[in-house]
């Protein structure tokens, strides 16, 4: 994707933003406004075809939200995989970009003792860290391993799309430092939108991370081969930010 195409997602999102009022963000329990019922639907589409791994999006994320050394919130995990091809045996990479799901069914809800897991109007999991007892169930719910306990606030800590960026009227901040362009990010109730209008011309292409989990993923991928789609054997290789790599 050209900068050209990075402007025009950023515009067709942009226009969106203006209905976005405070209230958005207050801590309430919500099932997000499906395709076509009205408000917004977040979701993202990642074009594994245009990721190159370079891990932009796991610094900006780091960056952007403060994560402690050690965790994250996305990343691109990195596969070696092996295939045979004409009698030999060839090794490539496989690049698999990660965070959470933000779940129309998500798992990590009802498993919390407090409420302090819920589901956004528009669609975001978020974690209220003020009811939060860090008791980790969410995190072991979850079958993405997108959650993890924050060691310094003792917390349950997530990706949340970005939400105080999306308030501003700002890209969630993997998106806008996704050096491929392979992280789109819209409305899905907005027909208009980019990543509505790439999801219908790849319709027969998208696929999702473990769907017979049945939690109705808002994370929808292009290119995914159909191996990484469900449970994948063996695991893939993190890069950790750390003090010493600043």
């Amino acid at each position: 994707m050209g900068n050209g195409d990075c402007s025009t997602n950023r515009r067709s999102f942009l226009k969106a933003i203006p209905v976005i009022t405070a209230g958005a963000a207050v801590a309430r329990p919500a099932r997000a406004a499906g395709p076509g019922q009205g408000g917004h639907h977040w979701a993202m589409l990642v074009d594994i075809r245009q990721c190159i791994g370079c891990q932009a999006c796991t610094v900006s994320c780091f960056m952007e939200n403060a994560v402690p050394e050690n965790s994250f919130r996305t990343i691109v995990s990195t596969y070696a995989v092996e295939q045979v091809h004409q009698g030999k045996k060839e090794v490539g990479t496989f690049v698999l970009p990660r965070l959470c799901n933000h779940c129309d069914n998500p798992p990590c809800v009802p498993v919390c003792p407090v409420g302090a897991t819920f589901k956004m109007p528009d669609g975001e999991v978020v974690v209220n860290a003020e009811r939060c007892v860090g008791c980790a169930y969410c995190v072991q719910a979850c079958p993405y391993d997108a959650r993890f306990i924050n060691h310094e606030t003792g917390k349950a800590d997530k990706c949340t799309f970005c939400m105080h960026r999306l308030e501003a009227g700002l890209l969630p901040a993997c998106v806008e430092t996704c050096v491929g362009g392979a992280r789109i990010f819209g409305d899905l109730n907005d027909a208009d939108s980019e990543i509505s209008q790439l999801m219908v011309e790849h319709k027969d292409e998208l696929k999702v991370l473990k769907p017979e989990a049945g939690t109705h993923p808002n994370v929808f991928y292009i290119g995914l081969e159909h191996d990484f789609a469900g449970k994948v054997e063996g695991q893939g290789s993190l890069w950790h930010p750390s003090a010493e790599q600043e």
